[in-house]
């Protein structure tokens, strides 16, 4: 079973799926994958650079990311062009990493689902994790740092979380504490019948 596992920035996905590793289950990162695939000389790195130019290279050729992320959160069309040539290839190198797990439940972390991820994936169900905006934007201010307005501008530039919540099967609130975090997840595990 391959559970996608969905939410915005700053929504706390990344402590929902640090707790189930905790808990013994494998969890993929699509985060992990995208930089696989846009290593320098891959074809997803050559297709970047044809796509945007050297700009977007650091000294030693590899993808400089915050200055690609800062391009594509100001641009929705450039957003739509990088998404379109990384998204196959981390989506095929995810599905590769499932079949080598062999698991019987495999988490794959997303940070921006689309309804489509779900047939790409072959997945069984999606868990969002939401946040109210105003959470999101004091943990991407506080914590790590963004400016205010590059934590809105990055919030704005994702769906909603009315959208998250229709385009899943499970939602894990998360405004509250990581005690009250772990325990929203634990019950979504029980209710998988997950030990």
């Amino acid at each position: 079973m391959v559970i996608v596992l969905s939410g915005g920035i700053g929504a706390g996905k990344s402590a929902v799926g640090e707790y189930l590793r905790q808990r013994g289950w494998p969890v993929l990162d699509a985060d992990e994958a995208a930089r696989a695939v846009t290593e320098p000389g891959t074809p997803a790195w050559r297709a970047i650079v044809d796509a945007f130019g050297t700009a977007v290279l650091r000294s030693d050729g590899s993808l400089d990311r915050a200055f690609l992320a800062d391009v594509v959160f100001r641009d929705a069309a450039a957003r739509r062009r990088l998404e379109a040539i990384t998204h196959p290839a981390i989506h095929a190198r995810l599905r590769a990493q499932v079949a080598d797990l062999g698991a019987p439940i495999v988490f794959v972390a997303v940070p921006l689902y689309e309804p489509a991820l779900r047939a790409a994936m072959g997945a069984s169900a999606v868990w969002a994790v939401v946040a109210r905006p105003e959470t999101a934007l004091a943990r991407l201010v506080g914590p790590r740092g963004l400016s205010e307005d590059d934590a809105r501008r990055r919030l704005a530039s994702q769906v909603d979380n009315d959208a998250r919540r229709a385009w899943a099967d499970v939602v894990i609130e998360n405004d509250g504490t990581l005690e009250e975090l772990h325990t929203a997840v634990d019950r979504a595990l029980a209710a998988l019948g997950a030990p």
